[in-house]
């Protein structure tokens, strides 16, 4: 990669290098002093110290690209992850970008389909630079083609989760303001149960297809078709800079509806070093089965790919019984997991050949401790990069060391640059402990706390498009002292005594019943312990009559098993303290699920325990009994009249 600052003003140039350049490489200088010095003493300091050495190599990694990252906010023009795109192009043209079921795609022809998609719309759509538009796409090359092409033209995307219908849809689509929504054709008729609506907003629709009779929708692969693939000029971005908005990339909405998280430049940037941060080199090749609409598929594994001017093995969806066949067939070397999909990894028969695999780095979020070992223990010496993110959020953690269960680490640097505590929450009332000042208290060393970041001009937080009211939420005030603003993640965490960080559950998940906090996550994990139980989806429930709220469980079966209610019984009395125990369990055919695998509780805690509403199985924890219990009408009115006590 070449930055261009021939042009640069000299004073311009110099005052950079003294106000923020110089200070990180005389950081950068003497930490590698110190490294060198370190290793003079390695096996003292390794005894000592044995999380120092990845300390040093992490901290250096990162302040090296914090240096990167400061260039890009000053050079002119602007340098994007599309220029850097455009540089691959040109040092390594016949490289392969993308494989995409069984058919490769060179960074040069990923460059000229994307000039065609961006003449289209020029010519189609007379989109203007700034033009949001609405990609309701699936995970294919395609969707990578129309965004380039947008970038080109300076248009900011709305990456809308194509598993989304009728009011999500319609909701998604006006928090970005866009007045065009490319359509790919395999879902047309989603577009078409909204599209009455879409008309009266002046709304313009563009299928990605030859033909269609559809009134009101436009074809564009016609139009691509016919396009010229010849670069375009970069004066149809020019105004674009690193504060400009890149994306609209939204939240699951696993408590209610999504909301868009504006992303800028400077955050594409950032979220796309993170594969250099966790030792992504050139020569390995990115396996990206997450949706490209989620900030994990597209600024980490898309974004980050181009960033490195590497391969990446796109799949339409995940599937754990091709994933390893996949790996070994394009001989991956880096794969990603989010939520659930290490867990359905582990639980596909096993084989004699699973170690057999070039896989050496693992990034993602959300894999249990249990699972975690059992990951390791079956597929081999992989590096897991557990992180903690959101899109949205000016904070984050990586685990850059091989400690399992943990989300990251606490170092001084990254605290400097972007200063961050965790402080005390009352479950109950759900908000910040205040103390008499009005200032929140932080957490001690060890005690869970809700995690905030101060909002800053290196960590800024820019909000919702669309939403003011919910960005509003977000933003803590007099936290430490008063005036000051802090970005509330909504999650709790724990900092251990070896300066690791642990995620505890979120704020909305976590309830508090006879004065106790019970943490959703830890609950779960006990009850799949149990033989019969597949998946667990636990939360609060109300009760009438009584303060807080229930422990509930909505779980699945494995195949070809019954409920064991002795057993289930068994792990919840054996690991859980009473007032965590789920009272109720409801069986399910399946969870529901966000697109990457986020349970959904809002609905489940809506409709409570209550037979006479739910045609799912239901069972109660009846102690006297010592065992779950079918959940009987005569059963709910005696709680409700309190005849059973809870």
């Amino acid at each position: 990669m070449h930055l261009t600052v021939t042009f640069m003003p000299l004073y311009v140039y110099l005052s950079l290098y003294s106000c923020v350049l110089l200070p990180l490489w005389n950081m950068y200088v003497f930490l590698t002093a110190v490294a060198g010095l370190l290793l003079l003493a390695l096996p003292l300091v390794q005894t000592r110290f044995p999380y120092l050495g990845q300390d040093f190599a992490y901290i250096l990694r990162s302040i090296k690209l914090g240096i990167r990252l400061t260039k890009y906010k000053k050079v002119q023009p602007f340098y994007s992850i599309l220029d850097c795109f455009l540089d691959a192009v040109r040092s390594h043209p016949s490289k392969v970008f993308v494989h995409f079921e069984g058919r490769a795609h060179t960074y040069e022809e990923a460059d000229k389909h994307s000039n065609r998609v961006a003449r289209a719309l020029q010519a189609e759509v007379r989109l203007q630079e700034g033009d949001p538009v609405a990609l309701f796409l699936p995970n294919e090359p395609t969707f990578i083609w129309v965004w380039l092409g947008l970038a080109k033209l300076g248009c900011p995307a709305a990456l809308l989760n194509f598993n989304i219908r009728s009011k999500s849809l319609l909701h998604c689509f006006s928090c970005c303001g866009a007045k065009r929504l490319c359509v790919f054709a395999e879902l047309q008729d989603a577009v078409e149960e909204v599209l009455p609506t879409l008309k009266e907003q002046g709304i313009s629709v563009y299928l990605l297809s030859e033909t269609c009779s559809t009134q009101g929708i436009s074809t564009l692969s016609d139009k691509i078709r016919q396009a010229s693939d010849e670069p375009l000029s970069r004066d149809l971005r020019a105004n674009v800079n690193i504060k400009s908005t890149a994306l609209y990339i939204y939240t699951s909405g696993t408590t209610g509806l999504p909301k868009a998280a504006i992303v800028s430049h400077e955050r594409v940037w950032a979220a796309s070093f993170i594969q250099a941060v966790c030792g992504v080199t050139e020569n390995d090749i990115f396996y990206i089965n997450l949706p490209l609409y989620h900030s994990a598929g597209f600024l980490i594994g898309m974004a980050g790919a181009i960033e490195r001017g590497i391969t990446i093995i796109l799949r339409r969806k995940f599937s754990a019984s091709q994933f390893w066949d996949d790996c070994r067939k394009y001989n991956v070397t880096v794969m990603q997991y989010i939520g659930e999909t290490m867990r359905y990894l582990c639980n596909t028969p096993k084989k004699d050949n699973e170690k057999d695999h070039k896989v050496r780095v693992a990034i993602g979020n959300g894999v249990r401790t249990d699972i975690w070992s059992e990951f390791l223990s079956r597929f081999g010496d992989i590096k897991v990069r557990e992180l903690y993110a959101a899109t949205e959020g000016n904070i984050g953690f990586i685990n850059y060391t091989s400690k399992i269960g943990a989300v990251g680490r606490v170092n001084f640097v990254h605290r400097f640059f972007f200063p961050y505590t965790l402080i005390k929450f009352d479950i109950e009332k759900e908000e910040p402990v205040r103390n008499a000042d009005g200032l929140c208290v932080e957490a001690a060393r060890g005690e869970t706390g809700l995690l905030v970041g101060r909002v800053t001009q290196r960590s800024p937080f820019i909000g919702y498009a669309g939403n003011k009211q919910q960005t509003e939420k977000k933003r803590l005030r007099d936290v430490l002292k008063k005036g000051d603003l802090y970005f509330n993640t909504g999650d709790l965490l724990r900092f251990d005594s070896e300066n690791f960080v642990y995620f505890q559950d979120r704020v909305g998940d976590t309830f508090r019943w006879k004065g106790e906090n019970v943490a959703t996550s830890e609950v779960a994990d006990i009850l799949t312990m149990a033989h019969s139980i597949l998946e667990a989806n636990v939360y609060g429930v109300k009760v009438e009559g009584h303060e807080g709220r229930i422990g509930m469980a909505a779980v699945t079966l494995k195949e070809g098993e019954d409920f064991d209610c002795l057993d289930a019984y068994k792990q919840v009395v054996n690991y859980l303290p009473a007032y965590a125990r789920p009272r109720f369990i409801r069986i399910q055919p399946c969870l529901e699920m966000t697109g990457t695998f986020k349970m959904k509780k809002v609905k489940l805690v809506e409709e409570g325990f209550n037979p006479a509403n739910i045609t799912d199985p239901l069972y109660f924890l009846d102690p006297e009994k010592k065992t779950y219990v079918p959940l009987t009408e005569e059963i709910y009115k005696a709680i409700a009249s309190r005849e059973i006590k809870l």
